[in-house]
């Protein structure tokens, strides 16, 4: 599919413009390449680093296991319940502006929760700091799909490297930090908010654009020049009835699966190499090379997808590395642990490729608006029973055989809506049709 809104608006000769517009705009387009990438960065900071003091959150605060296994879960409730906000609230003040205040609600709840002291306020402080992240992540494609509708692929390549950056730089850097402030684990989580506080610095000047005036070049012409022969507001289109497209399903059940494999992978990967044999510190380091895999590869894929008419075939060979690297955890799990490792790496990659179609599948802003929050928000649904389920199983086996059968057969369905969701076609499309 063809990215709609190509070619460069003028700069002069067109209703409302200044000599002095393109400049600005060209600052503004700044503004928000150097936003995408610092509020990538904090979308998972807030969850790994408090997967590397866990320990020591729960032994501080007396949490129970129970608690902490609920800790564990709220990430993906949180996406799902207030990532369905996201379309509506940009819908009144901006794209811009709500990305703004989710980096502020980042900020807030890293900089309190270590100190608020009890478990109630630290889970409350963690799903302020989860509410702000839930928004960014479903405005993100918006934001890439409003401002660079030529540039999908590299944009979108872009905030997922930064994501899988930022990822990886948490959990691999939380704990040297922590021992070098004196291995306080408050203070080691409280750091965190220094980088997310940076990242609200980006969309604080374009908060106070309104209408026509936040659009870029493209959306902004057209507005102006309909206004002006109109001689009144554009009206907004009305929403989607998204439950109506089967590519907005396909797509949802893709995310959920791939985030469920994602979850499964993060919290019980090292687990499994640790009861393999391999030592404790080596099973660290391999998480850690299958969450770095995501880094260069989320530039790399979005980049192929936008250019591949239908990206099926993608989603078919991560889906493959996915399955050979369970077949391995399964037949030999220390003898080619690192091999193993980086299979399931390349197989998480699923992510930035949902986040592309989410962009591609929807011709218009609300259009990718509506498919993000609808795909997000179900997929994360779909992804909380997994993890707990993975554990269920591995303490009534007795190994780590039926978990890892039950994630290779999950890779199944994964590959089959995923290859429905990359056909060439638009939600508003089915919508309409149906």
């Amino acid at each position: 599919m063809s990215p709609t809104g190509r070619g460069t608006a003028p700069t002069t000769g067109t209703p409302g413009t200044t000599p002095d517009a393109g400049p600005t705009r060209a600052w503004a387009t700044r503004l928000v390449i150097v936003g995408i990438v610092l509020s990538a960065l904090n979308l998972r900071p807030a969850i790994t680093s408090l997967g590397a003091l866990l320990e020591e959150v729960r032994d501080g605060l007396g949490m129970s296991g129970s608690v902490a296994g609920l800790l564990t879960s709220v990430p993906p409730l949180c996406f799902a319940v207030f990532g369905i906000t996201a379309p509506r609230l940009a819908r009144r003040f901006g794209p811009a502006a709500v990305v703004c205040a989710g980096m502020v609600a980042i900020t807030a709840g890293l900089l309190i929760r270590p100190f608020v002291g009890g478990t109630a306020g630290f889970l409350a402080a963690s799903a302020l700091a989860l509410m702000g992240i839930a928004v960014s992540n479903v405005l993100m494609p918006v934001i890439v799909k409003r401002w660079f509708p030529d540039r999908v692929g590299s944009m979108t390549g872009l905030y997922s490297m930064a994501l899988a950056l930022g990822t990886s730089l948490a959990a691999a850097v939380t704990v040297p930090l922590t021992d070098a402030m004196g291995g306080g684990w408050r203070s080691g989580l409280a750091v965190w908010a220094v980088i997310a506080g940076a990242a609200v610095l980006p969309w604080l000047p374009l908060v106070r654009e309104r209408g026509t005036a936040s659009a870029p070049p493209q959306e902004r012409a057209a507005g102006e020049r309909a206004a002006t022969e109109r001689h009144a507001p554009v009206a907004q289109p009305a929403p989607l009835r998204i439950t109506r497209s089967r590519t907005a399903w396909a797509l949802a059940v893709f995310f959920g699966l791939q985030a469920t494999a994602a979850y499964i992978t993060m919290g019980w990967m090292p687990q499994i190499f640790r009861d393999a044999g391999v030592p404790a510190g080596t099973a660290g380091v391999l998480l850690a090379v299958t969450m770095v895999m995501g880094v260069p590869l989320a530039f790399v894929i979005p980049r192929v997808a936008t250019r591949l008419p239908q990206q099926g075939p993608i989603v078919l060979v991560l889906g493959v590395c996915g399955l050979a690297g369970y077949a391995g955890l399964y037949l030999a799990p220390a003898a080619g642990a690192w091999a193993w490792a980086l299979l399931l790496g390349v197989s998480n990659c699923a992510f930035p490729l949902a986040l592309t179609m989410v962009g591609m599948r929807a011709r218009s802003g609300q259009g990718v608006a509506q498919l993000s929050a609808f795909a997000q928000s179900t997929g994360y649904l779909i992804s909380i029973p997994g993890p707990l389920l993975v554990g269920v199983l591995y303490q009534h086996s007795g190994g780590w055989g039926v978990p890892i059968a039950l994630m290779a057969a999950l890779m199944v369905p994964q590959m089959a809506v995923g290859f429905l969701a990359g056909r060439d076609r638009t939600v508003e499309d089915e919508a309409a049709a149906r």
